[in-house]
């Protein structure tokens, strides 16, 4: 049941109306597999009011990507010195226009919203089934129009509804669809990960020198979140892989969409 609470009543009940506005929408135009190019159309509209905040974002990456050679100059030079540093990273950020605390605020506006998407994906696809919400939703719709009777779950011969490892019973082609999800989500990782710039060809002298450095800084906490982040971006994708293998193909959906739109994103910025 959905209650009314202050989350539900300005995210999950207007999500729900929104989704079904559109599923009535594609009806109307006689579009087949409505409801899974309503979950299409919700996603895309929700990626799309929330572009400029992953506009920012991404600009913000890479301004720090730009600034990490000065930052660790920075770092050298006051190592044994933090409130200096701080100070002159402060100077940095100041000078460069760089809010190191506005990429919090840009996560802290989107997991709501991200997460009240879920939550409706989830009523219709976790929580009884499709079949049995449509009580349920036509109880908090904001016009009668938007009724429903029933909702059809297939999508081009995929059931929205329906978990690939559940593939023995529906078909060996369900499997795909974990694959193609954490395949989306690794290219989105890296296309929205700024690039590092690739340094001058180093002396036979340089080599050495860094090869020491390297040794020395495997104890580093610099070093440490390279190495998470390297390694984070093989997980993520593998986590999110498993989620769509064990979660209704519906959700799967919303996630790949999310993604290509990610990428397109980010595909556009590096072109500029």
């Amino acid at each position: 049941m959905i209650t009314p609470n202050l989350f539900n009543t300005i995210l999950i009940i207007p999500f729900i109306n929104i989704l079904l506005a559109l599923y009535h929408l594609f009806l109307i135009l006689k579009i087949p597999y409505a409801f899974g190019f309503a979950i299409i159309g919700l996603t895309a509209l929700i990626r799309l009011a929330l572009h400029p905040f992953f506009h920012q974002q991404f600009a913000m990456a890479r301004k720090m990507q730009a600034m990490k050679p000065e930052l660790d100059k920075l770092s050298q030079k006051h190592k044994g010195d933090k409130k200096r540093l701080q100070e002159e990273q402060m100077k940095l950020y100041k000078q460069m226009g760089v809010n190191p605390a506005s990429g919090c605020l840009f996560a802290i506006i989107q997991i709501p919203i991200f997460i009240a998407l879920y939550q409706v994906l989830s009523l219709f696809f976790l929580k009884g089934g499709v079949s049995k919400m449509v009580n349920e939703v036509n109880k908090i719709v904001y016009f009668s129009f938007l009724k429903v009777s029933s909702l059809d779950p297939m999508f081009f011969g995929i059931n929205l509804g329906v978990s690939p490892q559940q593939f023995q019973k529906y078909g060996v082609y369900y499997l795909a669809i974990p694959v193609i999800t954490a395949i989306l989500q690794y290219y989105q990782v890296q296309t929205t990960t700024p690039a590092q710039p690739k340094p001058s060809a180093p002396s036979p002298a340089q080599e050495k020198t860094a090869l020491l450095k390297k040794e020395e800084k495997k104890g580093d906490t610099d070093y440490a979140q390279k190495m998470m982040s390297t390694q984070m971006k093989f997980i993520f994708p593998l986590m999110i892989g498993w989620f769509s293998y064990t979660l209704p193909v519906g959700l799967s959906l919303y996630w790949n969409i999310f993604s290509i739109f990610s990428i397109v994103h980010a595909k556009k910025k590096l072109d500029i």
